[in-house]
């Protein structure tokens, strides 16, 4: 399970960050901004291959000591930044692939809701919007005890 999801606009800024336990929130917002880096060297390595390809899954993009990031790019270049424990060693790469889809998925009933406006941040307030989204979102989170 996640402790952090992240959707990122195609020009590096935060659409939707939602974290857990909330006491490192800022630590988790500081791993998705410097993953970002190691996004961007991972689709200029592929170049025109992203293009032709249909796999949006980049994997691992870097293991810390407590946590491991892995990312997802879509081909709107929207950028899903996901932070797993490091412990759970159950959670295998399939896993994280099926979480992206889903994710994937979700945001792409949220972009063709005729109310939202794209490049607006992915907010839970409004009812008919972001709240599929946060509840899919609080699924795949690890539960707080």
């Amino acid at each position: 399970m996640a402790v952090c999801v992240a959707v990122i606009a195609k020009e590096n800024y935060p659409l939707y960050i939602r974290s857990t336990p909330t006491e490192n929130e800022l630590k988790f917002h500081y791993m998705v901004h410097t993953s970002l880096d190691v996004v961007d060297e991972k689709i200029s390595a592929m170049g025109k291959a992203l293009v032709d390809q249909r796999e949006l899954y980049l994997g691992l993009l870097y293991p810390t000591e407590d946590y491991k990031v892995y990312g997802y790019v879509t081909n709107s270049k929207v950028k899903f930044v996901m932070v797993v424990d490091s412990s759970n060693t159950a959670l295998r790469d399939n896993e994280i692939r099926s979480m992206f889809r889903k994710l994937h998925n979700s945001y792409t009933d949220v972009m063709c809701n005729p109310f939202y406006n794209p490049g607006d941040r992915i907010q839970s307030r409004f009812v008919c919007l972001g709240r599929a989204f946060d509840n899919m979102v609080t699924s795949m989170m690890i539960p707080v005890c």
